[in-house]
């Protein structure tokens, strides 16, 4: 019969034991003579059956005087109807020696009515041997913190012990005659019932098997290893299933947080390298928002304040609440994304909203399990809850965005794929993630800044765009800044008016970028035109300037003039450092003028050599800064064959010619600014 295993119940016993135990059965009549004589006796005693039957067992077995009255009255006793006895008796053996024997009588009656008495016999040592073992074995299976249990063939539960009753949260009466999975429903045991099964058809051990699974009695995720073993007697008859179960809860969880922080520091160096790889604001959003989109989040959007940006359409005394939606990164398709505020447009976002109340407050804002009333408060509008419902938002962290102790904005997660809501864990990786991205952000933001502030300036000290013709001439022009990863440049271009109908064409490059190339330009270039009322010849004006750039310090500049006279014709020019132009006359090839540079402005103490040629009707003279031409992968005269190649087609309006050159040779990683101005000699 199944019962539960305590510490003074004995071990399951093997089909064998009575073997090992070598129990002898012997049967006496009413004067205690041997009746009946087993062949055990034989093998305990030393008597044969010929030698033992009819004889007084007393007698042959040599119990000693003071024991023999002893056993005598127990024989009595046992006779009388009285009980069983029990005891242990020193016995001789036929070979003379003296062993101790355990002894248990009773009484049976024949059919006849004659009484007999039955004892069984074993010796002592071997019994208190298998006693002992017995008693130990029992004792080490209550105790251990090992959860044991032992399995019929039809794996149904005949033994457990109080450690696996823990472990499975089920007392021992609850396991006993069913099986596993009527024991654990909640886990998927289908599985593991038949690794069970191949055990007993096969014998070999399944060792170590790990699981995990949820336990009825707590919220926690559990792990075990489990180890299955086939019972055999000593004939090798199967009689059971024995297993093992070792919680592994705790080492299961060490090891997941040691994931966790080994992620959260790969997620947080992965951060460091694709977060801020520009000084764009927009990208440096969106490369927030793809860093944490799967790892952290399956939809990510960054939230900006509109006081905090360039160009803001809001001051800081308006009010926290007016946002710039910057990005938003979903890992699948999901309804979720059309409930997101629209990318770039500035939107009051509402108190109550759990994104407003991160950047207002400057604290995370955590709601692990999102409820139909959260929703309201994540999303702008009813129509957008509705849509996060449909996408399965169950879960929502808000994390301000961070820098040099003012606040941004916001990164706004949510979970629908995922099952695990967000945690403490997902709060510091996220902190720890917006907090390096802010330092991005607020770079981008100051850059930003100042590049407009430098644009500004830049576009205040050029030529008006609508500036009238000089006699002679047709002009166009165009300015276009470095991408918007990089500072802005240098460059400049004028035409002036000398001696009438006379011109002077300028085009030129200060070396280096920003705010101070800007304000450098803007002085050479007011230094040509207040020089050019004292002289118009080319090579004068680059010696002049040449001086004006050593007295500002450190600068450098290259500079190309050209000096017009419509009524000869003739066209003088002087370069200092400067790309040669490039002259495009009616039929014939577009070819760069030959020049014989002089050195950049800054250098000092060298000549600047003139040229001279003619324009005639038609011509047009195409000056430019190194901007236009020079890229990283591309030789400059292969890029100069680009220009040309383009000037060779049809005759076109000169704006036109402008933007195609600038179509044709300009790209969106240029990293310097370009000049560009075409004259054409017209009557």
């Amino acid at each position: 019969m199944a019962h539960r295993l305590g510490p003074a119940d004995a071990a399951m016993a093997a089909g064998a034991l009575l073997d090992v135990l070598g129990v002898a059965a012997v049967v006496l009549d009413e004067q205690g003579r041997i009746a009946l004589w087993s062949p055990p006796a034989e093998d305990l005693f030393g008597y044969s059956c010929e030698e033992a039957l009819g004889r007084e067992a007393a007698r042959l077995l040599a119990v000693e005087d003071g024991r023999r009255a002893q056993a005598q009255e127990a024989f009595a006793r046992v006779m009388a109807g009285e009980g069983t006895w029990a005891g242990a008796f020193p016995v001789r053996h036929k070979d003379g020696h003296t062993m101790l024997v355990e002894f248990r009588n009773t009484r049976l009656q024949a059919a006849s009515g004659t009484w007999y008495a039955l004892g069984i016999a074993a010796p002592r040592e071997t019994v208190r041997r298998l006693e002992r073992d017995l008693a130990l074995a029992a004792r080490i299976v209550h105790q251990a913190p090992i959860g044991l249990a032992v399995l019929d063939e039809d794996l149904r539960y005949v033994l457990v012990n109080p450690a696996l009753e823990k472990i499975n949260g089920v007392s021992a009466d609850e396991h006993l005659g069913r099986t596993p999975h009527e024991v654990l429903p909640h886990l998927d045991v289908a599985a593991i019932e038949d690794r069970m099964r191949q055990v007993l058809a096969t014998g070999r051990p399944v060792l170590e098997e790990f699981t995990v699974g949820h336990m009825p009695h707590d919220n926690r995720t559990h792990a075990w290893t489990s180890s299955f073993y086939r019972l055999e007697d000593q004939r090798q008859r199967v009689t059971g299933l024995a297993i093992s179960v070792i919680d592994v809860t705790e080492s299961y969880e060490q090891s997941l947080a040691a994931a966790r922080a080994r992620r959260r520091l790969s997620l947080i160096a992965d951060a460091s390298i694709r977060v801020g790889t520009t000084l764009d604001l927009p990208t440096t959003a969106r490369e927030l928002a793809e860093v944490t989109v799967p790892e952290v989040a399956d939809i990510a959007a960054v939230d900006l304040l509109d006081a905090a940006l360039p160009g803001a359409t809001t001051r800081a005394d308006d009010g926290p609440a007016r946002f710039r939606a910057m990005a938003i990164k979903a890992a699948h398709p999901t309804p979720a994304t059309e409930a997101a505020d629209p990318i770039g447009e500035v939107t009051r976002y509402h108190p109550h909203r759990l994104v407003t109340q991160a950047a207002v407050g400057g604290h995370p804002v955590l709601v692990p399990r999102v409820t139909a009333a959260d929703l309201t408060r994540i999303a702008r509008d009813e129509t957008a809850a509705h849509l996060l419902a449909e996408a399965g938002v169950h879960s929502y962290l808000a994390v301000p965005l961070i820098a040099r102790g003012q606040v941004l904005g916001a990164l706004d997660l949510k979970r629908t794929r995922t099952p695990a809501p967000f945690d403490q864990d997902d709060v510091l990786l996220a902190t720890e993630l917006a907090a390096r991205a802010a330092v991005a952000i607020d770079n981008a933001r100051w850059y930003q800044h100042q590049r407009q502030a430098t644009l500004a300036l830049q576009r205040h000290l050029l030529p008006p765009q609508h500036a009238p013709h000089p006699p002679g001439l047709a002009i166009a022009h165009r300015y276009q800044p470095a991408s918007a990863t990089d500072e802005t440049g240098g460059d400049w271009f004028d035409s002036i008016p000398v001696d009438g109908s006379r011109t002077l064409l300028v085009v030129g490059d200060v070396m280096g970028s920003g705010i101070n190339a800007a304000a450098t330009m803007g002085q050479l270039r007011t230094t040509t035109r207040a020089l050019a009322r004292l002289t118009s010849d080319p090579a004068d004006l680059l010696t002049h300037l040449d001086a004006t750039t050593r007295d500002l310090g450190d600068a450098m500049a290259t500079c190309l003039i050209a000096l017009y006279d419509p009524a000869t014709g003739r066209c003088r020019l002087a370069c200092a450092g400067h790309p040669p132009p490039v002259l495009a006359r009616p039929g014939h090839t577009p070819r760069p003028v030959r020049l014989d540079p002089g050195p950049p402005l800054g250098v000092g103490g060298l000549p600047f050599p003139t040229r001279e040629l003619t324009l005639r009707t038609g011509d047009e003279l195409v000056l430019y800064t190194d901007g236009l031409i020079e890229v990283r992968d591309q030789d400059i005269d292969q890029r100069l064959q680009t220009l040309t190649d383009v000037l060779a087609g049809p005759r076109r309006p000169l704006e036109d010619t402008c933007d195609l050159l600038l179509t044709a040779l300009r790209r969106p990683e240029n990293q310097d600014d370009v000049a560009l101005l075409i004259a054409r000699a017209v009557p």
